[in-house]
C-alpha cells in the first residue's frame, strides 16, 4: 500500500464528512454530553471529601473514649469508608450500587451500606451519564452513522469505479477510509481523555499509578474506536445499498450493547441465584451457634476449652489463672465467627462471580463488553475492587477485635470472671490511640490488569480480526 494514496483517501473522507452540517451537530451534542458528564462526575467524585471527613470523625470518636474495659471498646467499634478512585470521575462502574461504609464491631461482620442506589429514585436503573458510558454506548452509534455509506455510496454513484481506474487498489481504498473514519472518531474520544487528565491534575487525593491507568485507558478506547471504524467500513463494503448498511450497523449496535449484555446478566442470575441479606446472615448465625457460642458458659465447645486451659495451667478455677480467661474466650469466639463468616462470604462472592461468568465468557465475542469491563477495572469501579475493600474492612475489624481481646487477657485482672462494668477493670485510653486507623488502599494496576486479561485479549483479537476482514474484502469486493 502506498502511504500517499492512503492519506489522500483519508483526507478526502474528512473533507466530504465536514461538508455536511450533520458532523457539527454531532460534535455539538457530544460537547453538551461531555459538559454534563463532567459536571456529574465531579459532583459524584466529590463525595470523597465527605467520606474522608467521616473517617476522621470516626477516628476522633474512637480516640476520644476514656479508660474503659477493652471488650466495651470492641463493641463500641468504628467505621471503614470506601474512597472513590480518582479515575471514577470518568467511569462510575458499579459504584452506585455498592455500599461505601462498613460498621466494624466485635463478633459481627457487617456488609457495606449507604449505596447511591439506596437513596435514589428508580431512574438510576436507566444508567448514569458518565464519560465512560458515552464513549461505550454513544460513540459506536456516531462512528456507524458517519461511516455506513463511505463505500456503498461510492459504489452507487460510480465514484468507486473512478478511484479504481485511477490506480487506487481496494486495499488502499478500504484502509484509507478506515483511517479517515478513525481520525474523525478521535475528535470525539480525545476531548474526553484530555478532560479526564485535567481533572486528575486538579485532584487533591492522587494515587500513585493513576497516570499509568489513564494511559492504558486511553489506549483501550483508541483501539476500540479503530476496531469500530474497521468494522463500519467492512459492513459498508459488503452492503448493496446505504440503507442496508445502516440497518446492519444499527442491528449490530443493538445486539452488542443492549441484547447480549442484558440477556447474559439475566441468565447468569437465573442459573446462579444468590441468597438474600437475611438468608445470608441467618445461615452464618446458625452455623456459629452449632460450632460454639462464646457467650454461653455451658456451651460444649467452650466448656472443653475451659477444662483444657485449667489442666494446662494446673489450677482448679479460672480465677486462679495468671491471665484473664474471659479475653481468651472472646479471642476464640472471634476466631470462630470470623472463620465462618469468611467461608460464607467467599461462597457469596463465588456466586456473584458465577453470575458474571456468562457475561465474561462473551467478552471475546463482544468488544463492547471488553471495553466496558476494562474501563471499570482501570477506574477502580469494578466488582473486584469492591470485594477488595470488603476484605480490607474485615481484616481491619478482625485485627481490632483481637487486639481488644489481647488487651483484656493481658491487663484485666483474672479475678473478674465476667462482666465489664466498673472503673477498676479498665485499660488506659492511650491504647485506643495506639491502634492504627483504617486506610482504604486501592488495588495496584498489575492486579487490576490481571483480573481483566480476557478483556485485553478480546480487544487485540478484534483488532486483528477487523484488519483481516478488511484484507479479505480487498480481494473479494467489486465496484458493482
Amino acid at each position: 500500500m502506498r502511504r500517499e494514496v492512503l492519506l489522500l483517501i483519508a483526507r478526502q473522507f474528512w473533507v466530504s464528512t465536514f461538508k455536511s452540517k450533520g458532523i457539527f451537530l454531532l460534535m455539538g451534542i457530544m460537547v453538551v454530553l461531555l459538559v454534563y458528564a463532567v459536571y456529574s462526575g465531579v459532583g459524584y467524585h466529590d463525595q470523597n471529601h465527605f467520606r474522608i471527613d467521616h473517617q476522621e470523625k470516626a477516628r476522633e470518636s474512637w480516640e476520644g473514649n476514656p479508660d474503659k474495659h477493652p471488650h466495651r471498646m470492641a463493641h463500641f467499634g468504628t467505621f471503614a469508608f470506601r474512597l472513590k478512585h480518582p479515575l471514577s470521575v470518568f467511569d462510575f462502574g458499579i459504584e452506585s450500587y455498592t455500599g461505601n461504609a462498613v460498621f466494624l464491631e466485635a463478633h459481627r461482620q457487617n456488609v457495606a451500606n449507604f449505596s447511591e442506589a439506596g437513596f435514589s429514585t428508580g431512574l438510576l436503573r436507566f444508567g448514569e451519564l458518565s464519560m465512560g458510558m458515552i464513549l461505550q454506548m454513544i460513540l459506536p452509534l456516531i462512528i456507524f452513522f458517519l461511516g455506513y455509506a463511505s463505500i456503498v455510496s461510492d459504489r452507487e454513484n460510480g465514484t468507486l469505479k473512478v478511484l479504481l481506474t485511477q490506480g487506487a487498489s481496494w486495499k488502499e481504498i478500504l484502509f484509507g477510509r478506515s483511517i479517515g473514519l478513525f481520525g474523525i472518531s478521535c475528535l470525539f474520544v480525545i476531548p474526553f481523555l484530555v478532560v479526564t487528565a485535567i481533572l486528575l491534575i486538579l485532584e487533591e487525593h492522587s494515587v500513585d499509578d493513576q497516570w499509568v491507568r489513564l494511559s492504558f485507558l486511553s489506549l483501550s478506547y483508541i483501539v476500540f474506536s479503530f476496531v469500530l471504524s474497521l468494522l463500519t467500513i467492512s459492513v459498508s463494503a459488503r452492503s448493496q445499498s446505504s440503507k442496508s448498511a445502516l440497518i446492519k450497523l444499527l442491528g449490530l449496535w443493538l445486539f452488542m450493547i443492549v441484547i447480549l449484555p442484558r440477556a447474559s446478566q439475566a441468565l447468569g442470575t437465573y442459573f446462579h441465584p444468590s441468597p438474600s441479606k437475611l438468608e445470608f446472615r441467618a445461615a452464618i448465625e446458625e452455623e456459629i451457634i452449632q460450632y460454639g457460642d462464646s457467650h454461653d458458659p455451658n456451651d460444649e465447645h467452650f466448656a472443653a476449652l475451659r477444662d483444657s486451659v485449667l489442666r494446662a495451667n494446673n489450677v482448679d478455677s479460672i480465677s486462679q489463672l495468671s491471665f484473664n480467661y474471659g479475653g481468651l474466650v472472646m479471642r476464640e469466639g472471634e476466631k470462630i465467627s470470623a472463620s465462618i463468616f469468611n467461608e460464607h462470604q467467599q461462597q457469596l462472592v463465588s456466586i456473584y462471580r458465577d453470575q458474571n461468568q456468562l457475561t465474561r465468557s462473551l467478552i471475546l465475542l463482544n468488544p463492547y463488553l471488553a471495553i466496558k469491563n476494562l474501563s471499570m477495572t482501570l477506574c477502580g469501579t469494578d466488582f473486584e475492587s469492591y470485594v477488595d475493600f470488603q476484605n480490607q474492612a474485615e481484616d481491619y475489624r478482625y485485627s481490632l477485635a483481637q487486639k481488644m481481646n489481647e488487651l483484656q487477657i493481658k491487663y484485666i485482672s483474672p479475678k473478674r470472671v465476667s462482666g465489664s462494668e466498673g472503673k477498676v477493670y479498665v485499660v488506659d485510653k492511650s491504647e485506643w490511640k495506639a491502634f492504627p486507623d483504617f486506610k482504604h488502599q486501592f488495588q495496584n494496576i498489575q492486579h487490576s490488569l490481571e483480573n481483566e486479561l480476557i478483556s485485553i485479549v478480546s480487544l487485540l483479537i478484534w483488532l486483528v480480526l477487523a484488519v483481516w476482514v478488511i484484507l479479505y474484502l480487498s480481494r473479494k469486493s467489486t465496484a458493482l
